[in-house]
């Protein structure tokens, strides 16, 4: 047997002669003696850890194997996945005027129409082939929940319907916690109502300067007070977008929750994420701050920074796992307010990107999003490929202006991967 390409080793500074191994095929971590390393290298490994150790990814029979493994993975992926996963976006509307919201220009009064949604339901219905087991849905916008009454009609009718079939049925709604009133949880909540994912970009001060409300004023403390009506009510996941320039300032969000009575017990994660930038053609007038590549020095210590914070007082957050892009799962479709069909939110009305209608079907399996880009011998012997498989096509557009090639986040790995690991170890084990 032997050492998998795709195991990291790192030092453990509180025992010399142990190491920290790392499968980023599996998400394992374990500390060995470094005797074991050795064992390995001599293939000397007594039958119980050499089963431990190849049942948590870290060895192989032989790398050709490992390599077609990892040539199979998406594929294998898509033939066991029994889900059908849709992202509606009832709308392009908002009624706050957030400085970087990445669709821009694309913002304005263009809402679903019933007939629409009738189209996405029978869409749906289509779908469910005698493999699925659960649909889920998640309902977008713009804000969702300025369409709610059509939201509330869709849910009932999916709700019948995988009733009918035998169907799990679950949805959430990404929103920007201003309208998530405990009135319109109860209305939605029977329907299937699972969770919802809220944005609060910093303490008050912070939030309020990148997140007001398109009339005018702050959006802050309305979207505290919904979340600390609403968290006992359904899942809630709190995220935040922040920009080089502001990062140090999110801790103090953090201590003002658990002030609040927002505890980690009341809510499913936070995570927060740095604002992404998008092509001139829809950037907001006067976008600063964005940026294009996780592998910028500064997004390092961000991003491990604002992870510790989080973990240490005891929040759930993003856990280190194989990533598989959305554009590559066969059950997955992002529906446009106006029926046309996507792989990817952030390639909302560029014509290029339309893989179908609601009306026709799916008419293209997404190969215009470059698909299998990651199948490279660059990529294949890279120890950070399960974390990646190609990165984020979205960012290589905005960054590049093309799909071409790989978003390589091999830099961020190798500045972050090591200190994400042994958060996880002291947080989590």
């Amino acid at each position: 047997m032997k050492l998998s390409r795709y195991s990291l080793i790192y030092t453990n500074r509180d025992d010399g002669d142990s190491v920290i191994l790392f499968s980023t095929k599996r998400a394992s971590a374990i500390l060995v003696d470094k005797s074991i390393l050795t064992d390995i290298e001599d293939d000397e490994l007594g039958e119980e850890e050499q089963a431990t150790l190849t049942d948590l990814g870290f060895l192989i029979a032989n790398h050709e194997e490992e390599k077609q493994e990892l040539l199979r993975y998406i594929d294998e992926l898509n033939e066991i996945d029994t889900r059908l996963s849709v992202i509606v976006a009832m709308n392009l509307d908002c009624n706050l005027a957030c400085t970087y919201c990445f669709e821009g220009s694309r913002k304005g009064k263009h809402y679903m129409s019933p007939e629409i949604a009738g189209h996405v339901i029978d869409f749906i219905e289509k779908n469910l082939t005698e493999d699925k087991g659960l649909i889920n849905v998640t309902f977008y916008g713009g804000e969702p929940l300025l369409s709610a009454e059509l939201i509330i009609s869709m849910a009932e009718r999916l709700k019948r319907i995988a009733e009918s079939k035998g169907i799990d049925f679950g949805f959430q709604v990404v929103s920007n916690g201003t309208l998530l009133t405990p009135s319109i949880v109860e209305k939605l909540k029977p329907l299937g109502l699972k969770e919802a994912s809220i944005t609060l970009d910093g303490p008050e001060a912070v939030h309020n300067l990148s997140r007001p409300l398109r009339a005018g004023g702050g959006s802050f403390k309305k979207i505290v007070e919904n979340i600390k009506a609403v968290c006992g009510m359904i899942d809630i996941n709190i995220g935040g977008n922040f920009t080089e320039a502001n990062y140090r300032e999110f801790p103090t969000l953090l201590d003002y929750l658990l002030n609040e009575g927002i505890t980690p017990d009341r809510i499913a994660s936070i995570k927060f994420d740095p604002v992404f930038g998008e092509t001139s053609e829809y950037s907001p007038p006067g976008m600063t701050g964005a940026c294009c590549s996780p592998n910028e020095p500064w997004m390092f210590e961000a991003g491990i920074m604002l992870r510790e914070e989080v973990m240490k007082r005891g929040f759930k957050t993003g856990g280190i796992q194989p990533v598989v892009c959305a554009i590559d799962l066969n059950n997955r479709h992002i529906i446009n307010y106006d029926g046309n069909i996507f792989k990817c939110t952030g390639f909302f009305d560029r014509k290029d990107f339309v893989t179908g209608n609601v009306k026709s079907g799916v008419i293209d399996n997404g190969s215009m999003y470059n698909l299998d880009n990651w199948k490279i011998e660059e990529c294949l012997s890279c120890k950070y490929l399960p974390l990646c498989f190609g990165g984020c096509r979205y960012m290589k557009y905005v960054r590049d202006g093309n799909l071409s090639g790989v978003d390589c986040k091999r830099p961020y790995y190798e500045a972050c991967l090591e200190a994400l690991v042994k958060q996880d170890l002291r947080y989590l084990a």
